[in-house]
């Protein structure tokens, strides 16, 4: 896995959840609120907790945004401030941004602002698109329960030609992970045999614990 720099701005439950998650993962995160408690939350669970206001373009090039992978505009509440942050995060040349949105006017705003990606978080929406931007071959993520998540990923060509079992993704197998489904072509294979083996190009549905899923996600890079 490739480590990336990312800027969250807005540290609620989304936002938090994001910086989080994203860190857990490897990546360095700037996490970033005009809130001091917000940002003193985050002490030790992020990379760079940072109380600043992202609507002062001087603050935005004084942190250095300009030079990190991606930013999420998670602010929540204040929609002048999301849409102000958006357009300084695109006029620094931020590569790739996600940006939270209340409702389609807002999401619709966002994407004409230069949004890469508007998403409408919900629950534990912010671990979900953590888990999607942290590796490039998760194309979805899910919480399930405590501990538990259910992943949609491209495995690496290095598993082509075993069979699940051997990939230990197998459900005979006991493992604490195992696919419930392969997308192949036109094709899906619902809870596949042991013995079916992985062809290029399979997508997989693999539900299991969060600390094996998090091993397989980082392999798939």
């Amino acid at each position: 896995m490739a480590k990336k720099q990312v800027a969250v701005i807005g540290l609620g439950r989304f936002g938090s959840s994001v910086a989080r998650t994203l860190y857990q993962i490897g990546h360095d995160v700037l996490a970033i609120d005009n809130n001091d408690k917000a940002v003193q939350s985050l002490v030790g669970q992020v990379t760079y907790p940072v109380k600043a206001d992202a609507t002062d373009e001087a603050a935005l090039r004084e942190m250095g945004v300009s030079n990190f992978d991606v930013a999420v505009v998670a602010i929540g509440g204040d929609l002048q401030s999301s849409l102000l942050t958006t357009v300084l995060l695109k006029r620094l040349g931020v590569p790739y941004l996600i940006a939270r949105a209340q409702n389609e006017l807002h999401g619709a705003t966002l994407e004409k602002l230069g949004a890469d990606n508007v998403v409408y978080p919900e629950g534990d929406m912010g671990v979900q698109v953590a888990h999607s931007l942290g590796y490039k071959n998760v194309l979805d993520y899910t919480v399930v329960g405590q501990n538990y998540g259910v992943v949609k990923l491209k495995l690496p060509d290095r598993y082509v030609g075993m069979t699940l079992e051997e990939a230990g993704l197998s459900l005979q197998s006991k493992s604490s992970i195992a696919a419930l489904l392969v997308k192949r072509g036109n094709d899906v294979i619902l809870m596949p045999d042991r013995f079916e083996r992985i062809q290029e190009g399979d997508i997989f549905v693999v539900a299991g614990k969060d600390e094996q899923l998090e091993k397989l996600q980082a392999t798939s890079v």
